[in-house]
């Protein structure tokens, strides 16, 4: 109820109004049956903007952080996270990766659309960086399309770091759904869940025309983080290398 409420009263119309969207492919998405919408990641506002134009309900993982806060403000925030359709996700590694993939195939089983984020986190500067591979895995496990979508404009209304977005209109792109039964079986196999997440990054590249860094988003926000405390301790530092595109 909650997240009918949002979605069509308060938080959709809101965001419209703000953020103008200009939606591009939205038929691509399937009107029935279990699909993961791959998507960048490049704001705050992205876990809300594209939930809010898809008519179908769009669940998604959302890190545990975002569930467990403190006080008043944290509980507040919890219920509105689940209201808006989203599942903690513990994204320390290990058994808790493994609690997010069942999480995850839960949704997909019930036929139903699962949102994800295949870089982990939020770019930290605006480029596209390697997919990690738990997207590929569920994808293979559950045998759903995924729909690449490409968020466009969102890291100039609320780069990491602003509360508040600016006013100005950003592009949502979904593109063809991805079919990867030729890798059925393969759940297991590296190798085939590296190939099929780098397909999904270069269908999002595509989509998104970002310029793409062969690196996790993690990694390199951490690199970024050092550099700068070195420019503050000792001056000078360099910037991070980029590519064209995911390894194919």
């Amino acid at each position: 109820m909650l997240y009918q409420v949002l979605k069509y009263l308060l938080l959709g119309p809101l965001l419209r109004l703000v953020f103008r969207p200009r939606i591009e492919g939205l038929g691509h998405v399937p009107e029935e049956g279990g699909a993961l919408i791959a998507s960048n990641h490049l704001s705050f506002a992205d876990h809300f903007v594209m939930p809010a134009i898809v008519p179908r309900r769009v669940t998604f993982l959302a890190k545990a952080e975002y569930f467990t806060g403190p006080g008043l403000k944290g509980r507040l925030t919890a219920a509105f996270f689940r209201g808006v359709g989203q599942i903690p996700v513990d994204r320390s590694g290990g058994r808790a990766s493994q609690a997010a993939l069942s999480s995850g195939l839960a949704v997909l089983r019930k036929g139903r659309l699962l949102g994800i984020y295949p870089e982990g986190t939020r770019s930290h500067d605006g480029r596209l960086y390697k997919g990690r591979t738990g997207v590929a895995a569920m994808a293979l496990t559950a045998g759903v399309p995924v729909v690449p979508c490409a968020m466009i404009g969102t890291f100039e209304a609320q780069p990491t770091g602003r509360r508040l977005p600016r006013a100005m209109r950003i592009t949502i792109r979904f593109g063809a759904p991805l079919d990867f039964s030729r890798y059925a079986g393969l759940a297991d196999e590296r190798t085939a869940l590296r190939a099929v997440t780098d397909e999904i990054m270069y269908a999002i590249l595509t989509l998104s025309g970002q310029e793409y860094v062969d690196t996790y988003a993690g990694e390199a926000k951490a690199e970024a983080q050092a550099r700068a405390l070195g420019r503050r301790g000792h001056g000078g530092g360099k910037g991070h290398g980029g590519g064209k595109g995911p390894a194919r």
